[in-house]
């Protein structure tokens, strides 16, 4: 009994063991051996895994569209203006992917460096919109009054005519051609530009902290260009970019109809035109090039739907 109350009594006077260094060292080796680059990368990782497949998939096609118009020559040997002879209307090959058109043109090539046409008139269209929509939306939210009554009774007007009735008048106006019918498509498009920065403007222009800048003296000018109109453009943002993909639409339309880019250039709307009397034959002439537009116009109304705020 007293030898088992001693040593009762000297395990209570023991210090508590405390782990070695070496053993604190092989404890700690694992998250210290994790190189810095990999985790910085790793949130980027996981954000990326929550994005959707249909999102990925989008900017993937914008992306190698985008390279079709930069780089053409990286996916494409052949010459899209002229023809080789006795191949004409050769159906898809090894030697054209697509085939060819009724002067021996490859199909490829010509939808390939067509690209740049589709997308340059399409980014002037949305410029064009987009500058002058924001500046009368802006004078007209921030004016409010009379000035905004007259504004947006103008932009009623615009938006009760048909948007390519309207670009079909100001391009006989201008004339033919790729950048008339850009310039024609983002007039037509002002006025829907305007009506979504005019509501923007009067959101932000009643809230505390734009009152707050001028009642501390700020210049109408000033709170406008420093407070109101970056926050008004969130909004606008994914418009532009929905605007652009139906800008795409209304510059191949124009150019199917003949308003557009004049032959042989190999803008897309006039490919399918020119493929229009082989359906029957020569199948590829048509639905290459449609399937381009149709490709382009989904994936970039995709990302505009993501920018709006809805992830899905």
């Amino acid at each position: 009994m007293n030898a088992l109350t001693h040593k009762k009594g000297l395990a209570l006077q023991m210090p508590p063991a405390t782990p070695s260094p070496r053993a604190g060292t092989q404890a700690a080796a694992p998250a210290a051996a994790i190189p810095k680059s990999r985790r910085t990368l790793q949130p980027l990782l996981r954000r990326a895994a929550l994005v959707p497949a249909g999102l990925w998939l989008a900017w993937s096609v914008v992306a190698l569209v985008l390279l079709w118009a930069v780089v053409p020559g990286w996916f494409s040997g052949h010459d899209p203006l002229v023809g080789l002879a006795g191949q004409q209307l050769r159906a898809p090959a090894s030697g054209h992917w697509l085939g060819t058109d009724a002067l021996g043109r490859d199909v490829w090539a010509r939808v390939v460096h067509g690209s740049v046409h589709s997308l340059s008139g399409a980014l002037v269209a949305v410029g064009v919109g987009l500058l002058g929509g924001t500046a009368l939306g802006l004078l007209a939210g921030a004016a409010g009054g009379r000035l905004d009554d007259a504004l947006m009774r103008l932009v009623d007007v615009l938006l009760a005519v048909p948007s390519l009735l309207l670009s079909l008048t100001i391009i006989i106006v201008l004339g033919f051609g790729t950048v008339n019918a850009a310039i024609a498509v983002g007039v037509a498009s002002v006025a829907s530009f305007a009506r979504l920065v005019r509501s923007e403007v009067v959101r932000v222009r009643r809230t505390e902290y734009v009152e707050a800048a001028f009642g501390s003296g700020g210049r109408f000018g000033a709170v406008l260009w420093r407070h109101v109109l970056p926050n008004s453009l969130t909004s606008v943002v994914a418009l532009a970019a929905l605007q652009f993909g139906t800008a795409i639409l209304a510059i191949a339309t124009l150019g199917f109809l003949g308003y557009g880019a004049p032959p042989p250039t190999p803008e897309w709307g006039l490919l399918i035109a020119e493929g229009r009397n082989y359906l029957s034959t020569a199948w590829w002439l048509t639905t290459v090039p449609g399937l381009a537009v149709v490709a382009v116009v989904l994936a970039v109304n995709r990302i505009s739907v993501a920018l709006s705020g809805d992830p899905s």
